[in-house]
């Protein structure tokens, strides 16, 4: 971790928050207590930020300095909120076009998703507030700054985001080997949430159950599985595909 992306000290960090500064996640020391440790918790859940206990240990590797136990980690994006960026994109005329990652706990396939993300014109992704991969520095620099142009709405529940995508009016399409659908029979013209799965589990059986349609990436060699960033890349360009949108430039890889 670089100097400049975190804060520690209980007064700095609750100041941090009275302020509204754009903070990751808050580590805590396991056994910290006391008035303190209660401010913190309570302003942490206040603004949506996570709280995470964890041993004094970790809190050294990060800073020898006297952190008193509490270190924020400040995100290198502001993160949006879903309930106020729909509206907006539905205000300027767009045809919604959303990313939803449930539970991507690799910062390189987050930063990796986010870059192509913002070359597909994708106009938000969506990331669950825990066991989720998040705007750290090291996915910033995976997206090559794609990060920077792409909002990122942290959300308490994926389920709960999902459903509102869908009272939206947002078509939700789940990428799953269950997928009986190939993913190019799918209509992606009209407002759209592309789901990805966890790297191991894949999507989580109750928004899975929520999409509207399953699509399936066809399989032709003897791995059982692409990798998640390249799965997304997939997708995300055949919405670009159907959508025939004028602004795609050349590609400079």
């Amino acid at each position: 971790m670089n100097k400049g992306d975190y804060i520690f000290g209980t007064r700095a960090v609750v100041e941090a928050l009275d302020l509204g500064k754009s903070i990751d996640k808050i580590l805590l020391r396991k056994e910290m207590g006391g008035d303190a440790a209660r401010e913190i918790v309570t302003k942490a859940r206040e603004y949506d930020i996570p709280v995470q206990r964890v041993p004094l240990e970790k809190l050294n590797r990060i800073t020898m300095k006297n952190h008193q136990g509490v270190i924020a980690v400040v995100s290198p994006v502001r993160y949006h909120r879903l309930d106020t960026l729909m509206p907006g994109l539905y205000e300027e005329g767009k045809i919604p076009f959303m990313v939803c990652l449930d539970c991507i706990t690799d910062t390189r396939n987050f930063g990796a998703i986010g870059r192509t993300a913002d070359c597909a014109g994708v106009d938000g992704i969506v990331i669950p507030e825990r066991n989720s991969a998040s705007v750290t520095p090291d996915a910033m620099k995976t997206s090559a700054g794609g990060l920077l142009y792409v909002p990122v709405c942290r959300e308490k529940e994926m389920l709960a985001a999902v459903r509102y995508l869908k009272e939206c009016g947002v078509k939700v399409v789940g990428a799953t080997e269950k997928g009986a659908v190939n993913y190019t029979e799918i209509d992606y013209t009209v407002p759209v949430a592309v789901v990805m799965g966890n790297e191991e589990h894949g999507i989580s059986d109750e928004v899975l159950r929520q999409c509207d349609e399953l699509a399936a990436i066809p399989l032709a060699g003897h791995i059982g599985s692409l990798n998640v960033s390249v799965a997304a890349g997939i997708l995300m360009y055949e919405v670009r595909r159907q959508r025939d949108l004028p602004d795609l430039h050349t590609s400079r890889i």
